[in-house]
């Protein structure tokens, strides 16, 4: 197992891909784990892609047309049926290869990029699934060990000095920016590492959703690593 057992209670862990998506999120309840071994060599098909950037997406054709072994094959085939059985439900997942994300460095005190612990938003109700099979993967913060930044007396008084113009388009000014969708670990917090193989279903902000969304971030890659990323 890559994936140690979580007792928090805002993490329900499942045994199959249908317990995944149809498990309704309620109470604290606002993110799902299919915990499962990672089998396969899903380092090969890193090492086996040419990749010189910062993020690569790789197609289905990309990967059946790598020449791999039968462990890289095995890896391959729990990807395609990753992909497989998202689309049945009408995702749209990516796989990327990740060597590092764009940084937000405009921001004067805190940054608004997915290093920053925040939540996915969105004006219809959806979740967002993810699986990192190679790589540092992705990381929780439990809500209630995590700070709303704009909250945050410092940053809300920071906030109040940039914003220029009248006090009744104030809140516009902090959603546009995307400044309420990003948090700040409490003293002491637990940061969760989702670990490799497993496949997360977040709760994501939007109207009328009955929990609290997930607050969650991208991992800061080792030097010279590169994740294997899926989303959507």
């Amino acid at each position: 197992m890559n994936f140690h057992p979580l007792s928090h209670t805002q993490i329900k862990q499942v045994n199959s891909f249908e317990a995944l998506v149809s498990e309704p999120f309620k109470g604290e309840v606002n993110a799902m784990c299919w915990n499962r071994p990672l089998y396969g060599d899903f380092e090969e098909i890193v090492n086996k892609i040419p990749f010189n950037g910062t993020i690569l997406e790789l197609s289905e054709s990309m990967l059946l047309n790598l020449s791999l072994s039968d462990a890289g094959k095995l890896a391959r085939s729990i990807i395609l049926n990753d992909f497989s059985m998202l689309m049945s439900i009408g995702a749209s997942p990516t796989l990327n290869l990740i060597q590092c994300y764009e940084r937000d460095n405009d921001n004067p005190f805190f940054a608004t990029d997915v290093y920053s612990f925040h939540v996915d938003s969105s004006p219809i109700p959806t979740d967002t699934f993810l699986c990192t099979y190679a790589g540092a993967p992705s990381e929780l913060l439990p809500n209630d060990q995590a700070l709303q930044k704009i909250l945050i007396p410092e940053i809300h008084n920071e906030l109040k000095t940039l914003y220029e113009g009248p006090e009744e388009g104030y809140a516009s000014y902090v959603i546009e920016n995307c400044y309420h969708l990003h948090y700040q670990p409490k003293p002491n917090a637990t940061i969760i590492n989702l670990g490799l193989g497993n496949l997360w279903r977040l709760a994501v902000d939007y109207p009328g959703s009955v929990v609290k969304p997930c607050v969650h971030r991208a991992p800061i890659e080792g030097k010279g690593q590169v994740r294997l990323l899926l989303i959507c």
